[in-house]
């Protein structure tokens, strides 16, 4: 079966749906030009302007990549840095921001492209970008738990949590990150039939709103995976309150411009990050679900959500929390002074 023959079928399935509900159910209307809209989109998805969307990801993966690599090189080459936890767990954050950054904006480009991947290299690239996504959360978690230990616990903390008990710990954020992404996709494919005409999309907006009209196990594996997100994010959100009341009473929150307060506000501009984009995207299922707003509202909050609220923490991370170390600040103006100093040529006197 054709392109346009699938295409056209799929028009035809649609509109004769719509038909049923309306004499079922007269309040349930579409009107012209969506319908139109549609159809546009089922035969040609209107990737020229979707071209705008590029601009935040490729913005986000430079930016990222000024200074993500350089963090990374500073924890990594000295002995001394990557003895300490909270540097292994943010150079393990900043790895999976930065991976996830670069497959998000190669997916991204190729479909503004308009070029299609195979369908086993979509669905490796969709898991790739599910476990580099996880694997950032869950690496967040185990910073705000290195945090909680640290403060409530400063005598025994080395003891607990040692530099070679966080390289297993970090091992089992990378087990985790693909075991429960591994799970869902097993699943999905287990349960999902084959169908004569399916859909060939590679774009991750697209897939999330098109979830919503898939079958039972697909709208049960969005929904566990958006309440585990939630329950995550809850969890880190709930550890900084306690430490905020905690030790609001030493005396590190009297100044607004403290280096205390300033850290906490950072950590929770980046959990607004994350909270949001989850948030929006539950909306726009309740609001789409009962047809509050149509496919072409759907589609455009889901690319707004997935290609600037999504990758902007990820590019704003480095930034907040790796330049904000004293040791990775003071060792990356040391290696750009000796760099200026290479190429600056002796002045050899006549």
């Amino acid at each position: 079966m054709t392109f346009s023959t699938c295409a056209f079928a799929k028009i035809l399935n649609a509109t004769l749906y719509l038909q049923r509900k309306m004499e079922s159910n007269g309040s349930l209307s579409l009107d012209e030009p969506s319908l139109l809209w549609l159809q546009e989109w089922i035969i040609s998805p209107p990737n020229t302007d979707m071209k705008m969307f590029l601009i935040p990801p490729i913005i986000c993966l430079a930016a990222a990549i000024l200074v993500i690599p350089s963090i990374l090189f500073v924890i990594f080459s000295s002995f001394n840095i990557r003895q300490e936890t909270r540097y292994l767990l943010l150079g393990n954050a900043l790895l999976c921001d930065l991976i996830y950054l670069i497959f998000y904006t190669f997916t991204a480009v190729l479909n503004g492209a308009n070029l299609q991947l195979p369908k086993y290299a979509c669905v490796l690239l969709l898991f790739l970008l599910a476990v580099t996504y996880c694997g950032g959360l869950l690496t967040a978690a185990a910073m705000v738990l290195d945090t909680y230990l640290a403060i409530l616990f400063p005598l025994r903390y080395t003891s607990i949590l040692p530099s070679s008990r966080t390289k297993k710990l970090i091992v089992l954020i990378w087990l985790s990150s693909g075991f429960f992404p591994g799970i869902v996709f097993l699943v999905l494919t287990i349960t999902q039939k084959p169908v004569r005409c399916p859909m060939n999309t590679c774009s991750v907006p697209v897939i999330l709103v098109m979830i919503l009209h898939g079958d039972n196990a697909v709208k049960l594996c969005y929904v566990l995976s958006v309440t585990t997100l939630f329950l995550c994010l809850s969890l880190i959100l709930s550890c900084y309150i306690i430490l905020y009341f905690k030790t609001r009473q030493s005396g590190i929150w009297k100044s607004i411009f403290s280096r205390a307060s300033v850290t906490f506000f950072m950590h929770h501009t980046i959990l607004f990050f994350y909270f949001s984009p989850l948030l929006a995207f539950v909306v726009e299922a309740l609001l789409y679900v009962n047809a509050v707003i149509g496919l072409r509202t759907g589609i455009w909050v889901s690319l707004t959500v997935c290609n600037v609220l999504m990758v902007l923490p990820k590019a704003l991370s480095p930034y907040l929390y790796g330049l904000r170390y004293r040791e990775i600040s003071s060792s990356l103006k040391f290696i750009f002074r000796m760099k200026r100093l290479s190429l600056v040529a002796p002045v050899v006197s006549p």
